[in-house]
This record gives C-alpha cells, structure tokens and sequence, in this order.
C-alpha cells in the first residue's frame, strides 16, 4: 500500500524539499501541502493522510494546537512532527498530545523515508536515541507527576506492565518478543490492551505516560 503523506510548514523550501525527497519513495506518495496549522486540520479532514509531517512554530495555528485538534477528531492520520532542535518543550507537549514522533528537519532522505514509515506502521518513532532523551528529559522536568499507579488505574496485569516499560525503553515488536520469549503477535496483544486500558492513541504516549507516572525512572 502506498503511504499517503501530508507536509505542513510555513517554508516553501522546506515543503517542496520534503515533497521531493518522499514522492521519489516508490511506497510513499504526498498528497498535499499546508502553510499553517488551520489549513493543516482541514486537510487531513478532506484528503485523509496516512501521515501528517508537521512544523511545530507557524502562524494562524501553531503545529501543537494543530495536532490536538487533528488528535481529537479522531483522525487516523499519524503526525510526526518537525523540528529545528531536539529538545524542544513544544515537541514534548505534541508527542503528549498525540503525535507518534518527531523527527528535525535536518534528517537525511533514508531518516524522513524511514520515519514516515514506522508511524504509519503503527510503531512509536523511539528508535532514535534523540526522541528518547526528549520524553526522559522533559517527564524528569515534570511536575506534579500524573496521579496514579498505571497498573491499578489501568488494570493492566503483570505481563502487561512490563510490556509497557519495555516500550518506553524503546524496544520494536520482534525486540520485546524476544526479551520476552514470546511471539510477536503475543506482543501486539499486549500493547493494543494496553492503549485501550489507559485511554492512549498510540506507543508514544505510553511512553510517556510511564516516564511521568514514574512506573519508569529516567536514568
């Protein structure tokens, strides 16, 4: 299948360069552009991406209040979002507010290819050790922490928490299959009850919501 992408970002230059880079994809194809939050909503709403690349600091909308508004529609487009450096506050607040990653605008060709790929796959975009330290940093930073033990107020079972921590560590499917000794499909399983017991969209807000419950302590 072929992956459909939107790109949102005040820069023409930067839009067109992505758009290049990801139509030269054979499984990728972009679908549209966007010059600012607003515009993104309502394009994901009238083309229905299967990704969304979206700059964090543009007029009109900024990219943070662009994904909750895309998040609390309930569109089934994934966002990844952009960025010019790595610890940003505003990242951490759209990856708390549903986006599946983020990835800095600087990344190679095989980087934004690869990334756009993982998310529209279903995974959280944690393998890169940068988007990590981003969600340990800013949890680290948060106060209070979220109120709450995720396996009491989850009901998650004992197999289920430690499939939780296994994400926020940054562990893929087969990776945790194979710590674990189980089948991978064993494995998505446990991470789909897991999303539906603590009312999360994806991988990488269960990352974080264990980062700030404190189920996982930053190192």
């Amino acid at each position: 299948m072929t992956i459909k992408v939107l790109i949102v970002d005040d820069q023409m230059m930067v839009r067109e360069g992505f758009s290049v880079l990801l139509n030269a994809q054979s499984d990728i194809e972009v679908v549209g552009e966007a010059v600012d939050g607003r515009e993104a909503v309502d394009q994901v709403a009238a083309l229905r991406p299967d990704v969304v690349l979206m700059d964090i600091r543009m007029p009109v909308l900024n990219g943070l209040e662009a994904t909750r508004e895309i998040v609390a529609a309930d569109a089934d487009a994934k966002v990844l979002v952009l960025t010019t450096f790595d610890l940003d506050e505003y990242v951490y607040q759209a990856l708390r507010a549903g986006a599946s990653g983020f990835l800095l605008k600087d990344a190679s060709a095989r980087q934004l290819a690869d990334g756009v790929r993982v998310v529209a796959s279903g995974e959280a975009l944690l393998a890169p050790s940068v988007t990590k330290r981003l969600i340990v940093e800013f949890s680290r930073l948060s106060e209070p922490p979220r109120v709450g033990d995720p396996a009491s107020a989850g009901e998650l079972t004992e197999r289920e928490t430690e499939v939780l921590v296994l994400i926020a560590q940054g562990l893929s499917n087969a990776e945790m299959a194979d710590r674990l000794v189980v089948a991978e499909s064993t494995v998505k399983t446990h991470v789909s009850r897991i999303l539906v017991k603590l009312g999360l969209r994806d991988r990488t807000q269960a990352a974080v919501y264990a980062y700030e419950t404190r189920l996982v302590v930053p190192s």
